[in-house]
């Protein structure tokens, strides 16, 4: 079967409602080499999760594995290259990870670019496209060619690493606006049709991470109040274990949400179907557009 073939769902394959996936334990991180990438690689492999590091750059990827392994002796790295958008390449990619390491359950979409801070009208075309391609197309092309492997072990997690950007607004980087709302609308989407068959899937909103890609933005200029990579870590680290899969389909922001206060809510019945997801808002009660539209759909 090629890696991105969907294969037929056979019978009983969707899992009992309520039933619990098991921990993640083979994990592929995308833009691994350096930034929030690589420390989500080694905190993965300190939680003992094994980990293939994915990266556009030989050298650069091979220099990752070899801190990784200094940095967590005995852990399993595997150090892989590919352009996230060229599905010949993710495909490969993925079959040497599967080689080293066994099947992925785990996908850590973090490889992305932002545009130049300028209003839409004054934006370089080729950029804009190629912004969109890395923070849209490629989480689709990498999950187009590793989710079937999770449905056929039973189910897996997939993080994608959304913005504030993916919520609100911006003005300027209409590119990186753009894009980051559509992965969340696509994470949805995989939740959606993946769920009942073990998928779980989560739109996870770092913060202001001091990391080459923000110190270059004038929006960040003069930023002192920079998030702690330490908690994006963490927060990955509690998905990957299991403990907050209540909250699948749903939008997690790192500057606001911990673990912890995810646990306590889903406990006190506030995740759901309707919760921390994209809406258009109504105007009030005499609003003629209905809450839910309609084909909405209602998972869980």
């Amino acid at each position: 079967m090629m890696a991105r073939d969907v294969p037929p769902e056979p019978a009983g394959s969707a899992v009992p409602a309520g039933a619990a996936v098991p921990a993640s334990r083979v994990a592929l991180v995308t833009g691994a080499t350096r930034g929030i990438g690589r420390a989500l690689a080694s905190g993965l492999l300190a939680s003992g999760v094994a980990v293939a590091a994915l990266g556009r750059d030989r050298d650069r990827v091979d220099a990752a594995v070899r801190a990784l392994r200094s940095e967590r002796p005995g852990e399993r790295v595997v150090g892989v290259v590919a352009d996230v958008t060229r599905a010949e390449e993710v495909d490969a990619a993925l079959d040497e990870a599967r080689a080293a390491l066994g099947g992925i359950d785990l996908v850590v979409n973090n490889a992305g670019r932002i545009d130049a801070e300028v209003p839409l009208w004054e934006a370089d075309p080729d950029e804009w496209w190629s912004v969109v391609e890395t923070n849209l197309r490629g989480p689709f092309t990498v999950l187009r060619a590793v989710v079937p492997g999770m449905l056929a072990q039973g189910g897996g997690r997939v993080v994608d690493l959304a913005s504030g950007a993916s919520s609100h607004e911006m003005r300027g980087s209409s590119a990186y606006n753009a894009s980051k709302t559509a992965l969340t609308r696509l994470g949805a989407n995989l939740h959606g049709s993946g769920f009942a068959r073990g998928l779980r899937t989560f739109e996870v909103s770092p913060g202001s991470v001091r990391t080459d890609m923000t110190l270059t933005m004038p929006l960040h200029a003069g930023r002192t109040d920079w998030t702690p990579v330490d908690a994006v870590v963490e927060m990955v680290r509690e998905i990957a274990s299991g403990r907050l899969d209540a909250w699948s389909g749903a939008f997690l922001r790192v500057t606001h949400d911990t673990p912890a206060a995810l646990r306590a809510a889903a406990d006190a019945g506030a995740a759901g179907p309707h919760v921390r997801r994209l809406r258009v808002t109504r105007w009030g009660p005499d609003d003629p557009m209905p809450a839910d539209l309609p084909g909405s759909a209602r998972v869980r």
